[in-house]
């Protein structure tokens, strides 16, 4: 390759770097993503009821090397709390096989994308067995996928991730 050519295809990259970075790189579908983008919604929310309405949200994690991690999720509501479930491959513990539960686990800080809104959370694993069947119940009313985890006709492994407003 001759040297005006790696300049170029240096200058490329190094374009499409500066603009994944100052405009993000939202996840699509299984594909992750980077930083979100949208309004900031600071003040403490005490109705959530909201979160039933998207089929999908965008939660961003972030990881100790300050690249944010961002992954697309469903999500569903209920008595005022939020949650959100993560599938593993096989049954294991949390954070068990998924990247943005190892980062939660260490910083649950999250920022979550719901429409063109986003709200500071932190993100943990459901507290106990009244919350997990909880947070399932949620998902099962809202999903027929999650209703048939609940009926116990679908074999999957999961975790239920309850989201928390920053105090």
């Amino acid at each position: 390759m001759q040297s005006s050519s790696r300049k170029s295809l240096l200058s490329v990259l190094i374009i499409l770097t500066i603009g994944m970075v100052c405009t993000g790189c939202e996840p699509k579908d299984r594909r992750p993503g980077t930083w979100l983008s949208g309004e900031e919604v600071r003040n403490n929310l005490n109705d959530w009821s909201f979160v039933n309405e998207p089929e999908e949200i965008f939660i961003e994690t972030h990881p100790w090397y300050g690249v944010p991690f961002s992954v697309t999720t469903v999500v569903a509501g209920a008595n005022g709390k939020v949650f959100v479930p993560s599938i593993y491959e096989s049954p294991a513990e949390f954070p068990g096989s998924k990247y943005w539960n190892s980062i939660i686990r260490d910083n649950p800080e999250v920022r979550v994308k719901i429409g063109d809104r986003i709200y500071l959370m932190n993100a943990l694993p459901a507290a106990d067995e009244a919350e997990f069947a909880e947070g399932l119940a949620a998902l099962a009313a809202k999903y027929d996928f999650w209703r048939s985890v609940q009926a116990g006709e679908q074999d999957t492994a999961f975790t239920i991730i309850r989201l928390h407003p920053r105090s």
